[in-house]
């Protein structure tokens, strides 16, 4: 009976996650059977009695690991291809289960954070709701099984709303109450005025949140995307990858597959070119207006401008980065030359052809992914050696045979991308940011000096990156819209991608002792500067 009882909304009579709901619905089937004659009203009677064992997979902390799952099967498939299906294979793979939970929670949080401060789009259906109480817990499981529950942004169907209070029904039964501040992200809904379609009222399907104090808040499901991924830069083994916010929501994989502007967070390996060149951390570039006709660009006359709108003068390498000044990024690219930065950047794993040799890409105008700045600011953290990343330790068949092991690479010269020199610079200009720079929040919050990292927000705000690492562990931050549009005018990476590095990194360094790197030969420090 209580199979039988599933068709009509599973997930609402899920034995498992609703067992009161699923509970009142064997009891009204078994009463259909014997209205209609199928079972006797003994077995009835005895069959309502009988206690049902519902078996739960004992191990409740499923780790959020979906992009990841698809990104093994797909590489799995392509080795073994219908057989990866049948033969039973074991893949082990290289990610940790606390910082992929880690991962998880902080990249939802970063974007829910921001979702906050979004305006109320209204809710996403209504349905009209029935005064017959059997035809309203139809009414409503088929609203809620339209709309599931996307983690812990939850759906519910209003039953009665006013400007002070919102009473509304989950799925699992639960009649919620949502008062006071939990109202206030949908304060445009809830007022008299507001239009029909953003008007919160009854027959409304809205989501819902629980708040740290244990109470409901009003949410919407984000419409912006975010990605995060961690790998050791020793190595190149991935050790957390959350692809976008949610795979039942949007399967694309951010990490992998999302080709974006990386705007400052790409300034460093321009700087990086420029010390091959001569430059040091304190040679002095002037932070002045610059201007650019089209026989120069290729395309429209620019003028850029720094983020926050000021020219300071003169100042060093290493206060330029610190403070993100765009144009002494530009002035470094004109002294290096676009064409020898361009075939610099390929070093760290970059696709040259995706950053054309102009003077825009000292602001990061190119494309890449994700998965590349990992990459390519693992070059920085381990010295200066390219590591590809990776993710399959082994695959086993069902008796346990080893059919294929991965072994990390060796850092050697065949694999070195920079000099020695060159990383450790890099590392302690890197480092500047997240004491004094647009990143100094890290080092703040976190209490350790070992952390190096670039924020990076692109023109206009439509793509908010960190990018960093502790020499054990690279990670990169990403939020933006897939179909690109503006975060907001006061969007920044230091504002929306660094928290989630931050809560990301206090969990997984915690025990790992401080880690500075010593400088290598042919490094000297002259008053107080490499």
């Amino acid at each position: 009976a209580m199979l039988a009882g599933l068709p009509k909304a599973p997930s609402a009579y899920n034995p498992i996650s609703n067992p009161k709901r699923a509970r009142s619905r064997q009891l009204h089937i078994i009463e259909r059977m014997e209205e209609n004659g199928f079972i006797t009203a003994e077995q009835a009677v005895a069959a309502k009695k009988q206690e049902l064992k519902v078996k739960t997979n004992s191990d409740n902390s499923k780790v959020h690991a979906e992009y990841v799952a698809e990104m093994v099967r797909q590489l799995v498939f392509a080795q073994y291809g219908e057989e990866t299906y049948t033969r039973g294979l074991n893949v082990y793979t290289t990610l940790k289960a606390d910082q992929q939970d880690i991962a998880y929670k902080a990249l939802r949080r970063g974007i829910m954070d921001f979702e906050r401060r979004q305006i109320y789009r209204g809710p996403e259906k209504f349905v009209k709701l029935p005064s017959n109480p059997q035809e309203l817990d139809d009414a409503i499981d088929e609203a809620l099984d339209e709309h599931p529950d996307n983690g812990d942004v939850m759906s519910a169907v209003v039953l009665e709303a006013d400007p002070k209070r919102i009473k509304a029904l989950r799925q699992s039964g639960e009649t919620i109450e949502i008062t006071g501040e939990g109202l206030k992200p949908a304060q445009s809904g809830l007022s008299d005025k507001a239009p029909p379609h953003i008007k919160v009222r009854r027959g409304a399907v809205i989501r819902v949140v629980k708040t740290p104090k244990d109470t409901w808040e009003i949410t919407q499901l984000p419409e912006v995307e975010g990605a995060f991924v961690a790998l050791d830069p020793r190595d190149g083994s991935i050790k957390a990858l959350v692809g976008g916010f949610d795979f039942a929501k949007n399967k694309f994989n951010h990490v992998a597959q999302a080709w974006r502007q990386p705007g400052s967070s790409f300034k460093p390996f321009i700087y990086s070119a420029a010390l091959e060149k001569g430059f040091t951390p304190a040679t002095i570039v002037n932070d002045a207006p610059l201007f650019f006709d089209a026989g120069v660009t290729g395309g429209q006359p620019w003028e850029p401008k720094n983020y926050d709108g000021k020219f300071e003068g003169h100042m060093t390498l290493r206060r330029g980065l610190a403070k993100s000044k765009n144009m002494v990024s530009i002035r470094i690219l004109q002294a290096v030359g676009a064409q020898n930065a361009q075939d610099w950047i390929g070093r760290f794993g970059f696709d040259p052809d995706k950053h054309p040799a102009y003077l825009t890409m000292a602001l990061g105008a190119g494309s890449v992914t994700p998965m590349q700045m990992a990459t390519a600011y693992s070059v920085f953290a381990n010295g200066g050696y390219r590591v590809n990343p990776w993710l399959i330790t082994r695959v086993t068949d069902q008796k346990g045979k080893v059919l294929a092991e991965t072994k990390p690479p060796e850092l050697d010269d065949s694999v070195r991308a920079i000099d020695a020199r060159n990383a450790f610079v890099m590392e302690s200009l890197l480092q500047e940011v997240t004491r004094t720079g647009t990143a100094a929040k890290a080092q703040a919050t976190l209490k350790r000096p070992d952390l190096y990292g670039k924020t990076g927000t692109t023109n206009d705000s439509m793509d908010a990156w960190f990018a960093g690492f502790q020499p054990t562990l690279t990670a990169v931050s990403w939020i933006g819209y897939d179909t690109p549009r503006k975060l907001g005018d006061r969007e920044t990476g230091g504002g929306l991608s660094l928290p989630i590095w931050i809560s990301f990194m206090e969990h997984a360094l915690k025990g790992v002792p401080i880690n500075e790197p010593e400088p290598p030969e042919g490094v000297i420090n002259a008053g107080g500067e490499w």
